[in-house]
């Protein structure tokens, strides 16, 4: 059987449903996110304030023509390093039907080399301290546990 070819791409408002379900698709996002029909509209709202601003990029992974991981890089300028970038990746998934096939690890290296590509000094992300394989994950793509992250739900 041929491997299909994996590719990258922005993310369309047509990708909106397979994505939702991806960030569903867990025992963590399925309690945060709604993955139903019709999908709520603060999804497509966000998308579209996601798509306006250059400094933000939803990316899908695609096998041909089915989209089959997602990922959210965006660029912020700081004073800090001499007025460096940064990019920061969050809401990583893959489908759950092909998790383990190296998806995630292109999509991570994808969002490495965006970031140089924008001139990021750095790149970073969180993940949540109970998914203890995505942390492992990371590891092993050369991440580090160099800082303690905090947060405030409003």
């Amino acid at each position: 059987m041929e491997k299909k070819q994996l590719s990258f791409r922005i993310a369309t408002e047509k990708d909106l449903d397979k994505i939702v379900h991806m960030l569903s698709d867990d025992d963590l996002g399925s309690k945060r996110e709604r993955y139903e029909y019709p999908l709520p509209d603060s999804y497509h709202s966000a998308f579209h304030a996601i798509a306006s601003d250059p400094n933000i990029e939803l990316i899908v992974a695609c096998k041909d023509e089915e989209v089959v991981g997602v990922q959210q890089v965006t660029f912020t300028p700081h004073i800090t390093y001499q007025g460096g970038w940064r990019a920061t990746v969050e809401g990583v998934r893959t489908n759950s039907s092909i998790r383990g096939e190296g998806v995630g690890s292109e999509l991570i290296r994808w969002a490495i080399n965006r970031a140089e590509e924008r001139g990021c000094h750095l790149i970073q992300l969180t993940t949540d301290k109970k998914r203890h394989d995505s942390i492992r994950f990371y590891e092993r793509l050369g991440f580090t546990a160099s800082h303690e992250g905090m947060k405030m739900h409003l």
